[in-house]
């Protein structure tokens, strides 16, 4: 270390560029949490604080949970870190199996990423892969939602729907977006799923008829919108998302990198809601937060058509983290 870094405090917090944050206020005036369990962090002076967001909506189980804490402390004892590019561990493939089992209708297949964002980044370029594998190599649109977030990937702004995310930063082009479904003067009362909005995804159609179905790769959505405000689609919503996708062979992705894991209840926003998808993305609660790690679950149409459709016996989709 240099003096100028000796002489630093050990608790500066200058060198921390923190992610979404107005550092010059936080700096200025931090407010900091030394330890945190089952509902609650605690602050430097022992003050408890309801954890009210669960973190950052990802520690579905509640904080330092024992069986989580253990789990890790075993694994990192045995095998702390195996790469996954043409080697293989068999725990890896063991939680994909078990991910398959539990995630809805035929996303039996999974794509392991390091976060959401990157688990997004990944279903898109899938989509992609996809339509190309099937020899419709002109499919490239890629079609949002406003107000909808996906994390902080190039690919994941560009779909996204929130302007501050995308402000001063190159999109992707062939980009569409559908408008978002709140309305307050027709659902601010509403308990459970509003009534009015289903029309709104008729705009789907109108996007097909503008660009052509045979341009449009997919449609990536949250089943229930959460950094915007935690939107509830209209009642047959997303069930009209779904026929409209099908019937024009474009894939719907679902972004259930916050609604995953119990968020609503059941296991995943589209059991809960009855529609299933032919990607979905998920992060955040699936390690409670304890590990970074997001994945893609992928039907089993989708992962044979990409694997199948590849040229020869080698590398069949690449793409990857490490």
């Amino acid at each position: 270390m240099t003096p100028d870094n000796d002489a630093r405090a050990v608790n500066d917090l200058d060198p921390f560029w923190m992610p979404f944050t107005a550092n010059r206020a936080f700096k200025a005036q931090p407010r900091l949490f030394a330890s945190a369990r089952d509902m609650h962090y605690f602050t430097p002076d022992g003050r408890a604080v309801l954890d009210g967001t669960a973190g950052l909506w990802c520690v579905n189980a509640g904080h330092a949970r024992r069986p989580i804490v253990e789990a890790i402390q075993r694994q990192a004892e045995i095998l702390d870190y195996a790469p996954t590019f043409q080697l293989g561990h068999p725990l890896a493939f063991e939680l994909a199996s078990r991910l398959g089992m539990l995630l809805p209708g035929d996303l039996n297949h999974v794509f392991f990423a390091g976060s959401g964002s990157e688990a997004v980044d990944s279903a898109l370029k899938i989509a992609l892969a996809y339509q190309r594998a099937r020899g419709f190599e002109n499919r490239t649109r890629l079609i949002g939602r406003q107000k909808g977030y996906h994390g902080v990937g190039f690919g994941g702004i560009s779909v996204g729907g929130l302007e501050n995310n995308k402000r001063g930063f190159l999109t992707l082009p062939g980009v569409d977006h559908l408008s978002h479904t709140l309305n307050l003067d027709e659902a601010a009362f509403t308990r459970g799923q509003p009534v009015w909005g289903l029309h709104l995804a008729d705009e789907l159609e109108v996007l097909i008829e503008t660009h052509g179905a045979e341009t449009i790769a997919a449609v990536i959505v949250e089943p229930m919108s959460g950094s915007a405000g935690v939107i509830v689609p209209p009642i047959g919503y997303l069930e009209r998302l779904r026929e409209i996708t099908a019937r024009h062979g474009i894939l719907l992705i679902f972004d259930e990198v916050i609604t995953g894991f119990g968020r609503l209840g059941a296991l995943t926003a589209s059991e809960a809601l009855g529609v299933t998808p032919d990607l979905m993305t998920c992060a955040k609660g699936l390690t409670n937060g304890a590990v970074p790690m997001g994945a893609v679950g992928v039907s089993a149409a989708v992962y044979q058509a990409v694997v199948d459709g590849a040229a020869g016996p080698g590398i069949e989709f690449f793409h990857g983290y490490t």
